[in-house]
């Protein structure tokens, strides 16, 4: 076994004799069965499936049936990028290409206090340590302290996004950047659990609606005190599945015996292709946690249609709308992250997705109808390229 080649220990763990307890079961399996959750998220419910068939389908084939879809309604409305208004605040409605900081940056009152704080870094061609210097000196000033959170400040889907415990950390990350790329720093979220909410509000109406909740579930193995890391992977149920995206970012813990008992947290950031469990929760969303978000969103000018990622104390408190910190606000390109519980049915999926997209139509030509225009083809197609050319710098995601 050697620590240069991950599949190899992997292999290795699936195939030794597993470590018994006093009952005679296999502990590994046993810490699949664990339940163990984040401390304020409700239990996980047992699935009748790890995964659907389709949830780590390429993202082409999912949304094949979204670009006919677009192809019909631009005849229908007569544009082809009117869904490139339905935030009209927002260049391109954030569908890419377009920085985080963009938005985050309009927020005002109630909104600008509920997002976590955070600042931007543009990568230089000064020396690195010098770069990092400034960042610390920027972190001080702003009140951070380690470990904080780095994202790309372009991006999606996660890519990117690292914990950074120390400035050598920072220093590496500001590294893997090149000349001319902003990159975000923000505070870490006081609370663990995590939610993905998509909110719609409609221009000619005064309040909002969520059409979706789902819980987002950091993935854990827990420690037997006997076997290895690379063992407890291959034995749980859902992990087993996903070893592509677990065994390279642990690949200096693999061999390594985790204590009995102890939750070893697989990912850091919450994002379903780094293998996190997103969970239907349609029944969490209340009165009182839409009027909160309709509350907060009145401080974002011309915030339509997007999904928040939002932190939160325990479910209760997500129900009554209280204690809420924002991670991220996702726009045009967005998806409601309830079509990747694994219960999920593929019509359901692909349905959620296409009224997703009838909306951002007609959400631009209600907006086209107040006097905004809608972008260019080539404006789109400069900004997919700008972002397509920076994400090969991104260094792995937490």
């Amino acid at each position: 076994m050697t620590l240069q080649d991950p599949l190899a220990v992997a292999e290795q763990a699936r195939s030794a004799p597993a470590a018994t307890s006093g009952t005679g079961r296999n502990s590994g399996a046993d810490s699949c069965k664990s339940g163990y959750v984040t401390p304020g998220m409700p239990p996980l419910k047992q699935s009748r499936k790890t995964v659907s068939f389709f949830e780590f389908w390429p993202t082409w084939a999912m949304y094949l049936p979204v670009g006919i879809q677009w192809l019909l309604l631009s005849v229908y409305y007569r544009s082809l990028t009117l869904p490139l208004i339905a935030n009209p605040k927002l260049k391109l409605s954030g569908m890419v290409g377009v920085p985080k900081s963009e938005l985050l940056s309009q927020a005002t009152g109630h909104c600008e206090q509920a997002i976590l704080p955070w600042f931007t870094a543009t990568i230089s061609a000064e020396p690195i340590g010098r770069q990092t210097a400034t960042v610390i000196n920027r972190m001080q000033t702003e009140g951070f302290q380690f470990p904080i959170v780095g994202k790309p400040d372009i991006g999606c889907r996660g890519s990117g996004v690292r914990l950074l415990k120390d400035a050598d950390q920072l220093r590496d990350y500001l590294a893997a950047y090149p000349v001319g790329a902003s990159i975000m720093l923000q505070q870490v979220a006081s609370h663990e659990p995590e939610a993905g909410v998509f909110f719609i509000r409609e221009p000619n109406s005064q309040e909002g609606r969520i059409i979706s909740l789902a819980l987002k579930y950091t993935p854990y193995v827990v420690g037997n005190g006997q076997d290895t890391l690379a063992r407890l992977i291959a034995n749980d149920a859902r992990a087993s599945g996903l070893q592509h995206l677990y065994l390279e970012r642990h690949r200096n813990r693999l061999a390594d015996i985790i204590p009995a008992g102890q939750p070893f947290k697989l990912v850091f950031s919450a994002s379903h292709c780094r293998g996190a469990i997103f969970k239907n929760a349609e029944d969490q969303i209340t009165p009182e946690l839409t009027a909160s978000l309709n509350r907060i969103l009145a401080d974002l000018p011309e915030f339509h249609y997007g999904r928040l990622d939002i932190k939160f104390p325990d479910v209760e408190s997500l129900r009554a709308g209280k204690g809420l910190e924002i991670v991220e606000i996702n726009t045009a390109s967005s998806e409601p992250l309830h079509i990747w519980d694994s219960d999920a049915q593929f019509g359901d999926a692909i349905g959620s997705l296409l009224f997703q997209y009838r909306m951002l139509f007609k959400l631009g030509s209600q907006n086209r109808n107040r006097g905004y225009k809608t972008p260019g083809i080539r404006m789109l197609l400069r900004h997919w390229r700008k972002e397509k050319a920076l994400h090969e710098f991104y260094p792995a995601t937490d």
